[in-house]
């Protein structure tokens, strides 16, 4: 059983909305939500942003993410694809430190109303661009939605949790609710399962 010392933390971890804790107003939550798209990693600025694709209909909106050339960034500047949403547009979150460059977005396959929505979720190597992982939260059997994924590191440097709110069941989670919190501890040098907490 968890205690409330355990569920406090939690609410720490979530970002504070979900518990409770009111959005300061319009420029608060867009100061917020800048703030989620871009970090740095090894002197370098990365940026996640998305976009519709030329020419389709229904939409297909394309998520890239995109390496500034600062002065301190000794690779220069370059973008990669990441994923693709069909018919809706995805959010997004970014967190990165030295080993690497974590992008979330949420993403669908299909216009139909009856597709779920699902989280992708990447790693990005600083220096090649190159994809390291790749992998996503997404509910059991398509009875529900993933509506967003907000990235943060832990202090410890390592773990990368996901929190964000969600209808249906999550593989693996415990407790219940639609709000959650997925933890990849190593998740930048490993391909360990997160622990996933819903509320």
């Amino acid at each position: 059983m968890l205690n409330i010392q355990s569920v406090v933390s939690l609410c720490a971890i979530a970002g504070l909305t979900a518990c409770g804790a009111g959005v300061e107003g319009e420029d608060g939550l867009a100061t917020q939500e800048s703030a989620l798209v871009t970090g740095t990693s090894q002197g370098c600025t990365f940026t996640v942003s998305s976009a519709a694709r030329a020419g389709t209909f229904p939409p297909i909106y394309d998520v890239t993410v995109t390496r500034a050339a600062d002065a301190t960034c000794a690779f220069g500047a370059g973008s990669v694809a990441v994923g693709s949403s069909t018919g809706t547009a995805p959010t997004l979150s970014l967190a990165a430190n030295d080993l690497g460059v974590a992008v979330s977005y949420t993403y669908k396959t299909s216009v139909s109303g009856s597709s779920p929505q699902s989280l992708g979720l990447k790693h990005v190597a600083p220096d090649t661009l190159a994809i390291v992982r790749s992998t996503g939260l997404s509910i059991f059997l398509g009875s529900g939605s993933i509506y967003s994924g907000s990235l943060s590191i832990a202090s410890n440097g390592t773990t990368l949790t996901v929190s964000g709110t969600k209808s249906g069941t999550i593989s693996g989670q415990t407790g219940s609710g639609n709000n959650y919190v997925a933890s990849y501890a190593d998740f930048f040098t490993s391909t360990t399962s997160p622990s996933i907490f819903t509320f």
